[in-house]
């Protein structure tokens, strides 16, 4: 059977519409599927010319392309538009015999508009086959790929492409649309072959299917994302800003976080620097309107070697009013600069003229962004960040981004700024309320160390105090206010004052407490009314009062909730003192209750704060242990000692005040004390005169004998007059001379004006001009009233 025969019932046998025209124009044959077209059956066509058939004229340039639009009448009237193209069919001579016309339907308007929008959609799209090869490829895919569509249709994917993981990842999903008839959707990053940089692309890849609804091919487009990407990557940052800056309150360490966040995520090249009174305690001056003064505090560079910074951290530089930086400050915002840009071009020349030798370190810089660190109204300085390597400018989108994170950095910075202010405050006004320099007594030796803690908490209310009593006794004290900060070192300083009162009037150490209770109840009750609703700090606070007597070598002592002190005996080993914690200050209503030990001479005793033991991993026992261990072992001198402590039982990082003190016991020997007991007698004053005055020569204190006779005189006088026996005098020889005169009466003297013409009242105003003090202490069988005197040849101020 002659080729165009076949191809005539190919095309018959598959419902095509075909016609068959001989060379006269007349119809031959008629296929089922040109009935279904037109409505007209073989036997109402066949025989007729074809030109009966036709609506309109046939086009001149279809006749001579063989090929065109053509309109025919359908068999109820209307008019049916079909693409027809004519194959002639050739006789032995080769001249055409007759022509076959095959006719499908032309491609609805719609679809010709489908294949104009994939061409030219402004996202790539491809079309793969289920081998993996090149279908069809849109006008932004060949831009993209950097490869028109026609060398690329017919090619095996991975032939065109570097083996890589973007290739790989591509490969797989690819292969698993193909296998599981699935879409898939997924995100990569990466750098395109025609493109310079990587950028994120959200890519899905979906089956095409036949008319029997088989995958025939996989459809790609990829959404360039790159906006959404950065705009998360930005949003990420401010949030990993919120707990990586900030984490301690030192003003150069968080702006040392800040450029670890920025390098190289955001810049190549990230700087942050710092007005000068932010470093201090200044409050905020003015900006000035020429050049700025700033202060480097941190910088970095993705080149870790050498970050090429003209400043030098810790450095300071003028920037000129024109300069980025100084424009951030002055106005508030973000300021951007490109290269090529004037601004841009000055920067780059004044830092290569500073620092030339880091000029290659520069090379490639193509953008900048400068941005304030303004926190609650005040400008405190600048981040200026550079790029590089990046590939991307500085955009509108950066410098949103720059100036949140700026102003979340700032604020950290600020907080700072603030912490060290008032550390250095509430430092200073502890340092002005603790003794500076401890008074002169011979009952013990004393040495002492303070230290504030570098927690985040700030200054405590920690304290101690040594305060000289009479009869040669001194009174040592140790407290901690509970909490931290200016407040809590105000605190401390009224109670230490408060303590320094009560002690004045000579009260045993159980009393003391009491009195000092009462008081912060009572200033408790006007600071919380003054402002309710506020804790006040006195109610944490915490007391231990002891008093040495060294004639006695007596130490009576009690505690508010305080730790108790440990005491090392000569030659023995540190003990814990046996003794009620008692309640803390503040509490009211509950009693304290008072110990006494007689110590030996030269015994040391340990009074501390909490702080000393209670940092040490929560582990007490283990930090009460090793204090004892310490203050058992040799040491050089007091001193010597607190060092040793404080190095074995304190960590690296103490997380709380410390106050230590440490005294060393003396004892007044019985060659410096005098004694006698007075008969209730006036005539045996002046025979205790006579006695005083024989001590003294003893003592080589005869220049003393004129004062204290008349002292001893008025003393014992009045103890005759107004007092109960028994009674008793002594005298005792110390970095002074004290005169006391004790008896059963509780009434305590007073000093009055005598007038012109009376008899008396004049004695106890005489002993008050002529000693350095005088004054009055309960006992437990009465009172003692006693006067001190400089030593001959000592010249003791006179309070």
């Amino acid at each position: 059977m002659p080729r165009n025969n076949r191809i005539i019932l190919g095309h018959m046998k598959h419902g095509a519409a075909v016609a068959v025209i001989d060379a006269l124009g007349r119809v031959t044959g008629w296929s089922e599927g040109a009935r279904l077209v037109t409505g007209l059956t073989a036997e109402d066509v066949v025989g007729r010319p074809a030109a009966d058939l036709l609506a309109d004229e046939v086009p001149r340039d279809a006749l001579t392309a063989r090929a065109g639009t053509v309109a025919l009448r359908h068999h109820d009237g209307h008019r049916v538009v079909l693409a027809l193209s004519a194959c002639p069919l050739l006789g032995p001579d080769g001249a055409p015999t007759a022509y076959v016309v095959s006719a499908d339907p032309p491609a609805p308007p719609d679809a010709a508009l489908t294949g104009q929008a994939f061409q030219t959609a402004s996202m790539p799209m491809a079309v793969l086959d289920l081998q993996q090869r090149y279908l069809r490829v849109n006008d932004a895919a060949s831009q993209l790929i950097g490869v028109p569509e026609e060398d690329l249709v017919g090619r095996f994917y991975p032939e065109t492409v570097e083996d890589s993981e973007y290739s790989r990842v591509y490969q797989r999903h690819l292969r698993q649309v193909i296998e599981t008839g699935r879409p898939v959707r997924y995100e990569s990053f990466t750098r395109a072959p025609a493109q310079h940089r990587d950028n994120a692309w959200n890519i899905e890849m979906w089956p095409l299917r036949d008319d029997s609804g088989a995958p025939s091919a996989v459809a790609i487009a990829a959404f360039d994302s790159g906006e959404q990407y950065w705009a998360r990557r930005r949003l990420a940052l401010l949030n990993e800003a919120a707990t990586r800056i900030g984490t301690t309150l030192d003003v150069v360490r968080t702006a040392g976080e800040l450029i670890e966040l920025l390098v190289p995520r955001y810049a190549d090249f990230a700087s942050v620097d710092l007005l000068d009174w932010v470093l201090g305690a200044d409050e905020p001056p003015m900006l000035p309107d020429g050049g700025v003064v700033l202060h480097r505090v941190a910088h970095g560079s993705t080149r870790e070697s050498d970050p090429g910074a003209a400043v030098p951290i810790g450095g300071t530089h003028v920037y000129p009013p024109s300069s980025l930086p100084a424009r951030a400050l002055r106005d508030g915002r973000a300021v951007l600069s490109q290269a090529g840009e004037p601004e841009f071009v000055r920067w780059l020349a004044e830092r290569n003229a500073r620092s030339p030798e880091s000029r290659p370190l520069r090379q490639g810089a193509h953008s900048m962004i400068a941005v304030p660190l303004r926190a609650r109204g005040t400008t405190l300085g600048v981040v200026v960040c550079v790029r590089t390597d990046h590939p991307d400018d500085y955009g509108p989108g950066d410098a949103v981004f720059a100036e949140e994170l700026g102003s979340r950095a700032a604020v950290c910075i600020d907080n700072a700024r603030r912490f060290a202010r008032e550390r250095s405050t509430a430092l200073a006004l502890q340092h002005s309320l603790l003794p500076r320099g401890l008074p002169g007594q011979a009952a013990v030796d004393v040495a002492h160390r303070y230290l504030p803690c570098g927690s985040l908490a700030g200054i405590g209310g920690d304290w101690f105090d040594v305060i000289p009593l009479s009869g040669g006794r001194v009174a040592l004290v140790v407290g901690d206010v509970v909490g931290h900060g200016i407040q809590s070192s105000a605190s401390m300083g009224r109670l230490r004052t408060a303590v320094r009162t009560l002690a004045d009037v000579d009260l045993p150490p159980d009393e003391l407490l009491t009195h000092l209770d009462d008081l912060v109840v009572h200033l408790s009750a006007e600071d919380s009314a003054e402002d309710r609703g506020e804790e006040v700090a006195e109610l944490g606070a915490t007391c231990l009062y002891a008093v040495y007597d060294p004639v006695s070598r007596r130490l009576s002592l009690a505690a508010a909730g305080h730790p108790a002190p440990a005491v090392v005996r000569p030659g023995g080993t540190a003990e814990t003192v046996p003794m009620a914690a008692g309640p803390p200050l503040g509490v009211g209503g509950l009693p304290f209750e008072a110990t006494e030990l007689e110590l030996p001479e030269g015994s040391v005793v340990a009074l501390y704060t909490d702080g000393l033991l209670e940092d040490r991993d929560g582990d007490l026992d283990g930090a009460t242990e090793a204090l004892r261990r310490v203050l058992a072992a040799p040491a050089d001198s007091l001193d010597a000692l607190c060092d040793s402590v404080l190095k074995a039982v304190l960590p690296d990082q103490p997380g709380d005040d410390v106050a230590l003190l440490l005294v060393r016991t003396r004892a007044l020997g019985a060659d410096r004390v005098a004694t006698w007991d007075v008969p209730p007698d006036p005539a045996q004053v002046a025979v205790l005169r006579q006695a005083a005055d024989d001590r003294l020569t003893a003592w080589g204190l005869e220049e003393a004998a004129f004062v204290t006779e008349l002292v001893v005189s008025e003393l014992v006088t009045n103890a005759i007059r107004y007092g109960e026996p028994p009674i008793q005098l002594r005298l005792i020889r110390d970095r002074a001379l004290i005169c006391e005169v004790s008896d059963a009466s509780s009434t305590s003297p007073h000093l009055r004006r005598a007038k012109a013409y009376d008899e008396g009242g004049r004695g106890l105003l005489l002993v008050a001009q002529l000693t350095q003090r005088w004054g009055s202490r309960q006992t437990g069988l009465g009172k003692t009233i006693w006067a001190e005197q400089a030593l001959p040849g000592a010249d003791g101020p006179k309070p």
